[in-house]
């Protein structure tokens, strides 16, 4: 039994009619939808049937300059039901026979001149007893010349003929079942579902079997109206089903039905019905498509443009009753990507859409707090970039949307709550208006050439300028989400960075916040850390100059920032090795530099001078700092720490070591890291100027002891190293052969090293005591797989070494000396013998260094002597007392020494010669021996 039917006033929301054979409340004479008609399907006829059924004619609606500002004193007219109305009746008879005549799809232009609010959301609570607050535009006597009409809440009464019968309720029903249970196979059928849909939506206000079947229906109506949209071709358009799931979406949103809110599968409704119709081929490509594939029925342009009036007044009718603006940020929410897609036509369907949905909220407008809008400076931002999009109507229409932006912010009631009284509303209207005032620079020049995008550092501009004196948290992070929204987007990044970096260091903690606090999107997080690390980068890249460039200050201490903001942390873990490589290298070029070592753009710190404990280093060390505690690098931060190392990192003579030093630490406590940085360094190598290279090369040869860099070609490794040992810059040689000791621990490298030999060998003559202890431990390594001849020629040169003023160059000259004795094969023994008998009185001498070192490791290389030549020495030789304490011990050494020589070498001629020695125990130790065989001569 049909539930009693109740009367609930007069009110009737929906304008079409029941469709098909079913009957019709207010069914005009289809004559008047058939004259001039072309040749159509009964699918079609039955389309122009259920919109012909209400014929209001259009209404002018005037033009005016929005740029002379005579919109504020012009009233607000109209409503979302007059322009369902005008659209009915473009959509009559005529226009639905789908001929060349053209449709209007209603994008009239109200242009009008103001600034702009960036903020219009999270309105506070006055108190808490006032949850339920409306408010009407006539709470805003102060704001002279802005009137608006309320929202009518009866559009349209119905008359005793307009109302429908209990028997077409049930019919309508009926139909609605049946597409319930999956009768929906044709066109016809489809079209039927539809229209009965929305003809009962008509009784919705005052049956009571219509408001119970609806509503026990949502799901139901949710799913099928789903199908029927996946259904649609995707990549054509030649049936009107898709247009009339949009009109019928719409009518059971004026009847407060809402199919695309409140739950998932609603949600997925709502993204589906948007994507159905933006992501359709453009109207050029849809055109062709007809003449390659003729359906004979119907012309797609006309078509097209009456479905996306069908879409444009769908999103309408989801904001004309939206007292908490919660659909306007859903709606946001699912056409923001398209208006950010890199397809012109979907990118200008979105911006088409988006400013019929503005239009419409800026005339009905009635709010109640607490809104539930968070996505304004979001929008606002995006419509200020589209402003400058290079399609020309994408370009006026977000020009557009940001006219009626404008308007819904003067119409908006900026409560702010006090936690000791609650404000006046005129004052806080008062405070609205001032808040407005600070962006209307930056409104100003979305109007004033609204199809380039030159605005960008000017909104930026008036944000940074503005952020000290708005103190409300949940605005100041609305307006860092609209800086967040353009630094995201990769044609401005630069531009947003470059005028961010435009700014005094250290930046004020407003700035700071704007670093710190960057809410971009996972994907535009590396970009965005990326494109200022570049800007760094650029800086060393380029030849030294006379004066650092003030960029690179800047983007050292904008990284720092990032980095304790800490909201780009994956960015960060995987930009690792440049981050760290280029901070490095900035500390390097800031050594010994204060700021009037920099070039300070002019006039950038007019209002205060800079402080004199201030420099560039200091911002490079606590960047890298940060860096290193953000990416979890503890262990090696506290390495840093008990060493000194940073004090060696900012060093002149010693930031090679402090290189050393935590590459050392890396590559110990994380070794996924370190090698990381290694390959990066394989092409940074090859970059930069000298400080560059020094500090990259520093670094890149301690990581060779990994076990990873076997695997590298020799051509990043030995070959570099062959050119460094050549360079004029004695540290790139000490790098050269620092990397080669580091080598050759793998054993696969070490025939790739010998090819090295010659050079390391002349390294020996080096006067830098760095590079000769680094070519004798890379020797000492070498030496038993030498050729003869390379070996000779380095004991000859380390035989030179014997008595280096430099103790640690003498003691270890010796050792590699005594190694390549041992190294000797038998059949060249005999070559080198004559040198090994050389060695013997200096070896013997130097047995009395005033350094113990020194002395006990000529007594150890003469026993190796003594070896080589089958000799047993005296036991007095090993002794550590003087000579002149114990002359008796000396003359057992001289005679040994004079029979086992005799005739194979002059040892007087060899000890005369120190006698002239330095060093006193040399010159003692040689006049005694001299005179002990003279002595033994006489006897």
């Amino acid at each position: 039994m049909p539930l009693s039917r109740r009367g609930r006033g007069s009110r009737l929301a929906g304008s079409r009619a029941a469709t098909s054979s079913l009957p019709r409340a207010t069914a005009l004479s289809p004559k008047s939808a058939s004259r001039g008609a072309l040749s159509i399907s009964h699918a079609q006829l039955l389309t122009r049937r259920r919109h012909s059924s209400e014929q209001v004619p259009p209404e002018s609606e005037p033009q005016a300059d929005f740029r002379s500002g005579k919109w504020l004193q012009e009233p607000v007219t109209g409503d979302a039901r007059d322009s369902r109305q005008a659209l009915r009746a473009r959509m009559s008879s005529k226009h639905r026979i789908c001929s060349q005549e053209e449709v209007v799809i209603p994008y009239a232009y109200d242009n009008d001149s103001g600034s702009m609010d960036l903020e219009l959301s999270n309105l506070e609570t006055i108190k808490k007893g006032s949850s339920s607050i409306e408010l009407t535009d006539l709470d805003i006597p102060d704001v002279p010349g802005l009137h608006c009409e309320p929202l009518s809440d009866s559009p349209r009464h119905l008359t005793q003929q307009d109302t429908l019968n209990e028997a077409i309720v049930d019919k309508l029903i009926q139909s609605i079942q049946r597409g319930f249970n999956g009768e929906l196979k044709g066109e016809l059928e489809k079209l039927t579902f539809l229209g009965s849909l929305s003809s009962l939506s008509r009784a919705l206000p005052y049956d009571e079997t219509t408001e119970s079947f609806i509503h026990s229906h949502i799901a139901d109506i949710v799913h099928t109206l789903n199908v029927l949209v996946q259904e649609e071709r995707p990549h054509s358009l030649s049936s009107p089903v898709r247009q009339e799931v949009f009109v019928t979406i719409a009518d059971l949103s004026y009847q407060d039905v809402h199919l695309l809110f409140g739950s998932e599968d609603r949600a997925e409704l709502f993204s589906l019905v948007i994507k159905s119709i933006i992501t359709l081929p453009s109207v050029r490509t849809l055109t062709q498509i007809q003449e390659i594939m003729p359906n004979g029925t119907c012309n797609t342009e006309c078509l097209y443009r009456q479905t996306f009036q069908a879409f444009s007044e769908m999103l309408q009718s989801l904001v004309v009753k939206d007292p908490y603006l919660e659909n306007l940020d859903t709606i946001i929410k699912h056409l923001d990507p398209w208006l950010q897609s890199v397809k012109d036509h979907e990118r200008e369907r979105a911006t088409a859409g988006m400013t019929q949905v503005l239009k419409c909220l800026s005339r009905h407008l009635s709010l109640k707090l607490p809104l539930r809008f968070q996505r304004l400076g979001h929008l606002v931002a995006l419509m200020a970039l589209l402003c400058g999009d290079p399609q020309e109507k994408v370009a006026e229409e977000a020009a557009e949307s940001i006219h009626y932006l404008l308007h819904i912010t003067l119409r908006l009631k900026y409560i702010i709550h006090d936690k000791k009284n609650q404000q006046s509303l005129k004052r806080a209207m008062t405070k609205c208006r001032e808040f407005l005032e600070l962006y209307s620079s930056a409104a100003k020049c979305f109007y004033s050439c609204p199809f380039r995008i030159a605005q960008v550092p000017e909104i930026m501009g008036v944000i940074c300028a503005q952020l000290s004196i708005i103190s409300q948290p949940r605005v100041r992070q609305q307006i860092i989400n609209t800086v967040s929204l353009f630094i995201s987007r990769p044609k401005y990044t630069d531009t947003v960075l470059s005028f961010l970096l435009c700014h005094p260091v250290p930046y004020n903690r407003h700035l700071a916040e704007v670093w710190r606090m960057l809410a971009v999107e996972l994907p535009s997080t590396t970009w965005i850390l990326w494109r200022l690390l570049k800007k760094l980068q650029k800086c060393h890249n380029e030849p030294a100059q006379e004066k650092m460039a003030y960029v690179a200050v800047a983007a050292t201490d904008a990284l720092y920032e990032v980095f304790l903001g800490n909201r780009l942390r994956a960015a960060t873990f995987r930009l690792f090795p440049q981050l760290l490589m280029t901070l490095l290298i900035q500390i390097h070029h800031s050594i010994g530099l204060t700021m009037s070592d920099v070039d300070i753009p002019s006039g950038l710190y007019t209002e205060q001078e800079v402080s004199s404990e201030v420099t560039p280093l200091c911002f490079a060390m606590q960047a890298t700092k940060a860096l290193l505690l953000r990416t979890c690098c503890l262990q090696e931060f506290n390495i840093m720490e008990k060493n000194k190392g940073w004090a060696l990192l900012g060093g002149k003579d010693c930031h090679l070591q402090g290189v050393f030093l935590l590459a050392n630490a890396l590559l110990e406590r994380n070794r996924f890291l370190a090698q990381k940085v290694m390959y990066l360094l394989v092409p940074f190598l090859n970059r930069g100027n000298d400080k560059h290279k020094l500090t990259s090369a520093g670094f890149f040869v301690e990581l060779l002891r990994s076990p990873v860099a076997k695997r590298l070609p020799s051509i990043y490794s030995v070959a570099r190293f062959k050119d460094w040992l050549q360079d004029g810059n004695h540290l790139f040689r000490i790098l050269g052969l620092r990397g080669l000791y580091n080598l050759v621990g793998h054993q696969e490298m070490r025939e790739d090293i010998k090819s090295l030999l010659p050079y390391i060998v002349d390294s020996l003559r080096e006067t830098e005591k760095k590079i000769v202890l680094s070519a004798i431990q890379i020797l000492l390594q070498l030496v038993r797989t030498m050729d003869f001849t390379t070996l000779a020629a380095m004991m000859r040169t380390l035989f030179s070494l014997f008595g280096d003023v430099r103790p640690d160059v003498h003691r270890f000259s010796m050792t590699l000396f005594g190694a390549a004795i041992k190294s000797v094969k038998n059949p060249d023994k005999k070559s080198v013998e004559k040198q090994v008998l050389d060695s013997l009185v200096p070896l013997l001498l130097y047995s009395q260094d005033e350094n113990d070192a020194v002395a006990e490791e000529s007594r150890r290389v003469l026993t190796i002597c003594a070896q080589f030549l089958k000799w047993k020495l005296p036991q007095e030789v090993y002794s550590k007392d003087p000579w002149h304490i114990k002359p008796t011990e000396a003359g057992t050494i001289c005679r040994f020494f004079e029979k086992k020589c005799k005739g194979k070498i002059n040892i007087l001629e060899q000890t005369l010669m120190y006698s002239k020695n330095p060093k006193l125990p040399i010159r003692r130790s040689a006049v005694l021996f001299v005179g002990t065989k003279k002595v033994l001569s006489f006897l």
